[in-house]
């Protein structure tokens, strides 16, 4: 029952966060670093029922620790700060490996003519509960944290998307207005996105966003997250429609860290 799955919750969100992970979190998770103290302290709780209700398995010989999974649970929780936590209710099992790895994949040679491949992949986001990443990829954005790429931020992404099961790069929206403004903001952008492509021009936004429009939601949050001055700078109305979603001010927290630097 739903209010039993909320008081569990609610349990876990008040037990005490190890120091260790603390640690983790400053190191591995630049955003946590911006956040103030009462948004780090929700975090924390996220990640304490996330690590609860996931499963985490290493793939590839990468032997899991606690350093890997709050690292990753706390990147997928940032999507979930200040919103009503489904905790991701599509997904069971988080897969990882050391690297990028090698996966099957189909090849539309032409029109009705599909091939397998082997495809090299860095993440993906399975709708059967499942999330595959790449550890080195994930380490790599603490290491980069002003790059416009997180793989965690982008799969995870996709597994809001898929909420309501239709990967079409729109989520859970409150009301009808929030769909309305967010299928005209999203798709003005996503075609503008798709002619600069098409034009050779360079854009803020990664061109992988351009392929249909689920990937360019999962585009526009890592870029959300990881570039939110640029953003609010080149796409103003994108930026506005994304702080309402996510019901947070990247660009702010930023500004706030630089003006006390």
């Amino acid at each position: 029952m739903l209010w039993l799955r909320k008081r569990r919750r609610n349990r876990i969100r008040s037990r005490p966060f190890p120091a260790a992970w603390v640690h983790f979190l400053e190191k591995n998770v630049p955003y946590y670093r911006l956040l103030p103290e009462e948004d780090k302290k929700e975090l924390q709780g996220h990640v304490l029922v996330f690590l609860e209700e996931k499963h985490f398995e290493g793939c590839g010989g990468l032997e899991l620790t606690d350093e890997i999974r709050v690292t990753v649970a706390a990147q997928a929780c940032i999507l979930l700060l200040h919103r009503e936590a489904g905790y991701y209710p599509r997904l069971d099992s988080i897969l990882l490996y050391p690297g990028a790895y090698v996966a099957r994949g189909h090849e539309e040679l032409w029109p009705g003519q599909l091939v397998e491949t082997d495809q090299v992949r860095l993440g993906e986001s399975w709708k059967a509960g499942l999330l595959v990443l790449s550890w080195d990829h994930v380490r790599r954005s603490a290491s980069s944290p002003m790059e416009s790429h997180n793989i965690v931020l982008h799969e995870f992404a996709h597994q809001l998307d898929l909420e309501d099961g239709l990967p079409n790069g729109a989520p859970l929206l409150p009301d009808r207005s929030s769909v309305r403004t967010w299928a005209r903001v999203l798709g003005e952008d996503y075609r503008r996105l798709r002619r600069d492509v098409w034009r050779g021009r360079e854009t803020l936004l990664d061109q992988y966003g351009a392929t249909d429009p689920a990937e360019f939601f999962a585009v526009v949050t890592e870029c959300f997250f990881q570039k939110p001055l640029e953003m609010k700078a080149h796409h103003p109305r994108l930026y506005e429609v994304l702080k309402s979603f996510y019901r947070q001010d990247p660009a702010e927290l930023v500004e706030r860290q630089e003006a006390l630097s």
